[in-house]
């Protein structure tokens, strides 16, 4: 057996062992660590760096193995369950690394804050805005991420009106920065009784969460914060006590909120860590002249602005309508498994190629 063909397309050893011996360097410089500001993004740069130099050697040993079973089996020796278990192995996680090397943009390292609205429908689109919030913290337990809940509003019958969460993790953002964008789900309605099918719409924004080394000037005086009693069902969605927090930036009228922790103090500093990362967003678009803005309710969440759909009735299938990648098992989909989608974003993203979306039709 060949060595893994993958490694030298994904990594450039020496090319990263180079890099990480330049940035030693400027560590070494005690000046640099007088300042946060400098020193946290090296940290970072440098932790990225050896954490790809260590899959590299990860990924040649489980090569190495590999070909050690094949020699095996042309000795005689009965590798055949070892291989059967080995192969898938190393494929996926050639996958999850090529998935990795492909974010190099300023915020792909920070962690993803997620929020969900429901679209019109009523009961039907807020039980689908809830099954993608489940979704998404799947997608994170499956990473090993750290999942945290900062706002919900439960629907009136069923389902969410709204929730923002935070997934902490290596790189959570930039993986998950394609999911922004209008997600719909046909489906047999389980809120029917005469049991017709139902089209539901919901919509997804991504933004990275920002740390303090990246300065956003926010006046004391542009923000509104007000505070109020938790509610809904409580459990490990909210507390009850009298200490939810949300923060208005009247310039854009933007809107955080948190409500999971009982100290008011550290409901108002995440409160305050999301508006820091949706004014970033928000200044980014700016540049960019990009008209939308963060968290306005003003987008068209309906047929044909979606990026994703999931079929679950005439047939079964989940696709993404820019990339075109398709998955069969739309519940392992629905269970978190966004690999797939993940991938083929990340590809076209590098490629600069995403095309609009495509109308999807049901007959």
């Amino acid at each position: 057996m060949r060595k893994c063909a993958t490694c030298g397309s994904i990594f450039d050893a020496p090319r990263l062992k180079a890099e990480l011996a330049a940035l030693e360097v400027k560590v070494s410089d005690p000046a640099i660590w007088a300042d946060a500001a400098k020193s946290q993004p090296l940290m970072r740069e440098r932790k990225r760096l050896e954490t790809l130099l260590a899959d590299e050697a990860e990924l040649a040993r489980r090569s190495d193995d590999i070909e050690a079973y094949f020699e095996l089996a042309r000795e005689g020796e009965d590798t055949e369950a070892d291989l059967t278990r080995e192969i898938p192995a190393l494929v996926a996680f050639a996958d999850a690394l090529e998935s990795k090397t492909m974010l190099s943009g300023e915020t792909d390292a920070l962690n993803a804050i997620i929020t969900v609205h429901p679209g019109a429908g009523g009961t039907e689109s807020q039980d689908w805005a809830e099954m993608l919030m489940r979704m998404y913290i799947r997608w994170g337990e499956r990473q090993r991420f750290k999942v945290e809940i900062n706002e919900i509003q439960d629907g009136d019958e069923a389902g969410i009106k709204s929730a923002t969460f935070t997934i902490s993790g290596d790189f959570a953002f930039g993986l998950l920065s394609g999911e922004t964008g209008v997600h719909r789900l046909v489906r047999i309605s389980p809120f029917d009784s005469a049991k017709r099918r139902h089209t539901s719409f919901a919509s997804v924004f991504v933004s990275p969460e920002i740390d303090d080394t990246i300065v956003i000037d926010i006046k004391p005086e542009d923000l509104r914060i007000d505070t109020y009693r938790s509610g809904g069902k409580g459990g490990q969605h909210v507390n009850t006590t009298d200490s939810a927090v949300r923060i208005t930036h009247l310039p854009t009228g933007l809107v955080t909120g948190c409500q999971n922790e009982r100290s008011q103090h550290k409901n108002k500093e995440r409160a305050m860590k999301m508006m820091r990362s949706k004014l970033y967003e928000y200044e980014l678009d700016k540049k960019k002249e990009v008209s939308r803005k963060l968290e306005d309710s003003k987008l068209d969440i309906k047929f044909g602005s979606q990026i994703r759909s999931y079929v679950l009735q005439p047939y079964r299938m989940a696709k993404d309508l820019r990339t075109r990648v398709e998955v069969g098992d739309v519940d392992r989909v629905l269970d978190g498994d966004l690999d797939p989608f993940i991938r083929g974003y990340l590809r076209m993203r590098r490629e600069g190629n995403i095309p609009a979306p495509i109308v999807d039709d049901v007959d």
